[in-house]
């Protein structure tokens, strides 16, 4: 059986036959996590959804210790790369079968820029993630605005969608209700609100008014839930 575990903010782990994995690693600087790097030691992969670094966060220092991969874009990849991490490297609307099943990035309207010591450079188009594990799909929006690409993942058959709902970067929670019904997920999950002021919102609105369109978990920190 998969098992998800929200780690706080957009970060996720992610485990089941062949896959012990973390997404968007935000931990150290977020106040709202009881998770450290060092908790994820024996993780094989490391997903990026895009530049900004409220999401590689600890990244690197986790897939180092690990010898575990990241999997990113191809900007994103290069520049970790040159930290030393180990990396596969993908772009939006590509896909890949994994030993533990299938990834494709999937589009999100967002940015990307890293900030490093010399400034922003750029960090490649932003992607949300559908990973496959144990025939189960779930699905990372990573940080966007409603899109119509969504409609398309529909199709797909996904049991679990990870949707940001903290409005000013990402969507708020009316849009990540009207995306629901679209995506057609048979549970999602709200991410990405609280952890600064300007993206505070109550999840628990969220469940109420995505009730009857899908099975909403709201997820605390260090909460887990098996599909």
């Amino acid at each position: 059986m998969a098992k998800l575990t929200f780690l706080g903010h957009a970060a996720f782990a992610l485990s089941g036959d062949g896959l012990d994995s973390v997404i968007d690693p935000y931990l150290t600087g977020n106040d709202l996590t009881t998770f450290k790097p060092s908790d994820f030691g024996n993780v094989n992969y490391v997903f990026v959804t895009h530049g900004h670094a409220d999401h590689i966060g600890d990244a690197v220092e986790i897939a180092q210790n690990a010898g575990a991969t990241i999997v990113s874009n191809v900007e994103i990849c290069s520049y970790l790369s040159a930290l030393g991490a180990k990396c596969h490297f993908m772009q939006v609307g590509g896909s890949y079968r994994f030993p533990f099943g299938k990834v494709r990035m999937t589009p999100a309207w967002h940015g990307s820029g890293i900030r490093t010591d010399e400034g922003m450079i750029y960090g490649g188009m932003p992607a949300g993630f559908l990973i496959e594990i144990e025939g189960k799909k779930v699905y990372h929006a990573g940080d966007t605005g409603l899109t119509m690409e969504m409609n398309l993942l529909a199709d797909d058959g996904v049991d679990v969608a990870l949707l940001p709902i903290g409005g000013n970067f990402t969507m708020d929670i009316e849009d990540a209700v009207r995306a629901v019904p679209m995506i057609k997920p048979k549970v999602v999950v709200p991410m990405h609100y609280d952890t600064f002021d300007v993206i505070k919102a109550d999840p628990v609105d969220f469940a109420l008014r995505a009730a009857g369109m899908s099975e909403v978990n709201v997820l605390s920190v260090g909460e887990s839930l098996e599909f």
